[in-house]
C-alpha cells in the first residue's frame, strides 16, 4: 500500500516538475520575444509562413540582408555560361573528349592557329546545344551523378581544370558578374579568394630549394628578387576592379546596384605544390596583403585531402605561424577539416582543425566539417568560441564534395558551442547555387528562426576583415553597440556626431551601421 501511494506521489511530483518547467520554458520563450523589436517580431513570423512553401521561403530570404560572403572562390563563383562565351572570346578550342579549354596549336605558317585532331574552335559551342550543354556540364556540377571512378568531389575539382587557360583580361567580367549577384541578394560586402600569377615566384623557389630555417628561406627568397612579385599580384587585383567599376559604371549617374558591394580579395596559396614552392607562395601573399589594402588576408586552397597536402598540413601550419610573427596585421582564414571518414584515413582527421587554429593562428576557419572526428574534439570547440575563431559554413559544397549533409553536419554542434558561424557559397557557379540557396537549406535542414539568421549575418560582418574596431562592444555579443554609438538608434540615417565620427574612422564599423539599416528596412516592410 505504501509502495502504491510512494508511486502516486512520484508520479505527480514528476507531472508538478514538468509542468514547473513547462512554464519556465514558456516565460523564457515570451521573454526572448519581449526582447525582440517589433520589426524582428513581424519578420519572425513571415519567416514561419514562408516555410510553408520553398518558393515562397527563397523569395523571403532573397530580399533579407545577408551582409557578406566571405567564403567565394572568384574563378568558382562564376557561371559555366560566362566561361563558355570567354573560351570564343579568346580563341581557344575544346578537347572533344574531355570536354576542356585547350589552346590552339600554332599552323605551319606560324601566323594563324588552329585546333588539333579531336579538337574544335570554342566558338563552335555557340551554334552547338549539345556542345554547349556538355561544356556546362563539365564545368559544373549540374546534372552530375557518382559513377564507380569519379565521385562529386572529383568532378567538383576536376572542373577547374577543364577552364583555367581562360584569360586574366575576363577578370573585371568576372567580378562584376558576381558582385551583380550578390547586390540582387542583398548583400554588401565579399570576400573574393583568388590566386594572382606567380610564375616568377615558382622559378626562384625552385633555384633557392628548400630550407628547414624557415628565417634563412625566406631572407634568400627576398634576396632573389621575390618583392618583385608583388607588383604583379597587386596589378592583377588593379585589372580586376579597374574593370568591374567600368562595366558598372561607378561613380556615374547610371551606376549599376553591384557598384555598391564592397569587395576584398584574399591571397590564394596552392597547399598541394612541393613545400618550397608553397612556402615562396605564401611569402608572397603575405607581402602582397602588407602592400596592398585591397588584399586582407591569406588562405590556402587545392583538395585538402590531396596526398601533399595531407603530407605537409602541419609543416604548412608552421609556415602561416612563422610567416604570422613577422607580417601579424595581414589576416588569416584557412580551409581546415573539409573532410570526411573514407576520404582519408581515420588518423588523418586528428588535427587540421587544431593546427590551423593553434599553430597557424586562424581567425576563421572554411568548412571545418571533421571537427567531431578531432582529438578532443569538445576542447577543440571551447577553444575556438573562447578565441571567436569563426566557422564558414559551406553546406551545399560539403554535400557534393564530402557527402555530408543534415544531421552528419556540425552546424548544429558548433552553434550549440557558441561557435560564431556564418553562411557561405563556396563555389556557387560551380555548384549552381546562391547564397539565398545556403539560407533556404539552413532553414529547411535545422529549423532555423529569423533570430538565428540575423545571428549568422551579424556575425559574418563581425568577422570581416575590414579595418577598424566593431560596431559592437563586445565579440559576437549584439546587444551592445560601442559607447560612441550607444544612444543612436541602429542603422539610423543621420547618426549622432560622435557615432557619425567614430563610423567614419572605422570601415569594419560603417559596414556594420549599414548592415543595420538594411535590416531596419527590411523588418518595416510589409
Amino acid at each position: 500500500m505504501r509502495s502504491v501511494q510512494a508511486s502516486r506521489s512520484l508520479t505527480w511530483a514528476s507531472i508538478f516538475v514538468l509542468l514547473l518547467a513547462a512554464c519556465i520554458a514558456a516565460q523564457g520563450v515570451v521573454r526572448k520575444s519581449a526582447q525582440q523589436t517589433a520589426g524582428e517580431q513581424r519578420a519572425e513570423r513571415s519567416l514561419a509562413a514562408a516555410r510553408e512553401n520553398p518558393l515562397d521561403l527563397y523569395a523571403f530570404l532573397y530580399r533579407m540582408p545577408k551582409g557578406a560572403d566571405l567564403h567565394v572562390h572568384l574563378t568558382g563563383a562564376v557561371y559555366a555560361e560566362t566561361f563558355i562565351k570567354d573560351g570564343a572570346d579568346d580563341g581557344l578550342c575544346i578537347d572533344i573528349l574531355s570536354h576542356s579549354f585547350v589552346k590552339p596549336r600554332p599552323s605551319d605558317t606560324s601566323l594563324t592557329a588552329s585546333c588539333a585532331d579531336g579538337q574544335v574552335p570554342a566558338s563552335r559551342a555557340l551554334d552547338d546545344q549539345h556542345l554547349y550543354d556538355a561544356l556546362v556540364d563539365a564545368f559544373s556540377m549540374r546534372t552530375f551523378v557518382p559513377v564507380t571512378g569519379t565521385s562529386g568531389h572529383d568532378h567538383f575539382f576536376d572542373s577547374f581544370d577543364k577552364f583555367d587557360i581562360l584569360s586574366t583580361r575576363h577578370l573585371g567580367e568576372w567580378v562584376n558578374e558576381i558582385a551583380t549577384r550578390a547586390a540582387a541578394q542583398n548583400e554588401q560586402y565579399l570576400e573574393l579568394m583568388h590566386t594572382p600569377n606567380f610564375d616568377h615566384t615558382i622559378e626562384l623557389s625552385k633555384a633557392v630549394g628548400w630550407n628547414d630555417d624557415f628565417s634563412k628561406l625566406r631572407d634568400e627568397l627576398l634576396a632573389r628578387g621575390l618583392r618583385n612579385d608583388v607588383a604583379v599580384a597587386r596589378g592583377e587585383i588593379a585589372e580586376a576592379e579597374n574593370g568591374r567599376r567600368e562595366i558598372e559604371h561607378c561613380g556615374q549617374p547610371d551606376a549599376a546596384p553591384a557598384c555598391r558591394v564592397e569587395i576584398r580579395y584574399l591571397y590564394q596559396v596552392l597547399r598541394g605544390f612541393p613545400k618550397e614552392q608553397v612556402f615562396a607562395q605564401a611569402l608572397l601573399g603575405f607581402e602582397t596583403a602588407s602592400a596592398d589594402p585591397r588584399i586582407v588576408g591569406i588562405n590556402f586552397v587545392m583538395p585538402e585531402d590531396g596526398y601533399i597536402s595531407m603530407r605537409d598540413y602541419a609543416l604548412q601550419m608552421r609556415m602561416v605561424g612563422f610567416l604570422h610573427t613577422l607580417y601579424p596585421k595581414v589576416h588569416i582564414s584557412l580551409h581546415a577539416g573539409e573532410l570526411a571518414p573514407g576520404l582519408v584515413p581515420y588518423e588523418g582527421l586528428c588535427c587540421h582543425i587544431r593546427q590551423a587554429v593553434e599553430v597557424a593562428h586562424a581567425e576563421r576557419i572554411g568548412h571545418g566539417v571533421d571537427v567531431m572526428y578531432e582529438d578532443r574534439p569538445y576542447d577543440l570547440l571551447r577553444e575556438m568560441a573562447a578565441k571567436h575563431v569563426m566557422v564558414e559554413i559551406n553546406l551545399t559544397s560539403n554535400d557534393v564534395i564530402l557527402g555530408i549533409t543534415g544531421k552528419d553536419h556540425p552546424l548544429p554542434v558548433y552553434r550549440r558551442y557558441g561557435v560564431p558561424v556564418a553562411l557561405s557559397t563556396d563555389d556557387e557557379g560551380v555548384s549552381r547555387i546562391d547564397l539565398t540557396h545556403e539560407y533556404v537549406r539552413a532553414v529547411e535542414t535545422y529549423g532555423l528562426h529569423y533570430a538565428d539568421l540575423k545571428q549568422m549575418v551579424r556575425t559574418d560582418m563581425e568577422h570581416d576583415f575590414l579595418p577598424g574596431e566593431s560596431l559592437w562592444h563586445a565579440p559576437d555579443s549584439f546587444g551592445e553597440t560601442v559607447a560612441a554609438c550607444s544612444r543612436d538608434s541602429l542603422g539610423a540615417d543621420k547618426p549622432s556626431a560622435k557615432c557619425a565620427d567614430f563610423l567614419a574612422h572605422s570601415e569594419k564599423a560603417h559596414a556594420q551601421w549599414e548592415l543595420e539599416r538594411r535590416f531596419r528596412a527590411f523588418e518595416s516592410a510589409p
